[in-house]
């Protein structure tokens, strides 16, 4: 009897079996396949809510730097250049500072300015949120 407790026991191997590893790996292509679009999306709305930020704070920029100037900015760098930005912001989208599109308008935003140019600025990303509006229009 001792002798069979004995074969038996030397058998018996100590690692998974190959059944038994599919399914892990099953198991975690599966959970990976679940996570990785949620994590794109959880990207795309981070790209999104940075875009928001830096049209409002180059927009707010603008408004600033033509009411203490009497004069709006005629480009981005003059935001740069007078203080009111300490750098212009990159697009997410563009990932490059320079594509940002300016809109220049002969409107003064107040009585005192004299003379006009940047009013507005938008994305230069040809891409579309998620939403369904274009990066441009925001």
């Amino acid at each position: 009897m001792k002798m069979t407790m004995k074969n038996t026991r030397k058998n018996c191997s100590n690692g998974f079996t190959l059944v038994e590893l599919m399914i892990v790996i099953a198991m975690i292509t599966i959970l990976a396949g679940i996570s990785v679009p949620a994590y794109q999306q959880s990207i795309l709305h981070a790209k999104e809510a940075t875009l928001r930020q830096d049209l409002w704070a180059l927009r707010n920029a603008i408004d600033q730097y033509s009411l203490d100037k009497a004069k709006a900015p005629q480009s981005l760098d003059d935001l740069v250049s007078a203080g009111y930005l300490r750098a212009l912001p990159k697009d997410p989208f563009t990932n490059s500072g320079s594509t940002w599109q300016t809109v220049n308008e002969d409107v003064t935003v107040s009585v005192d300015q004299q003379e006009p140019g940047i009013s507005d600025v938008h994305s230069g990303s040809s891409g579309t949120a998620a939403d369904g509006t274009a990066y441009s229009s925001w």
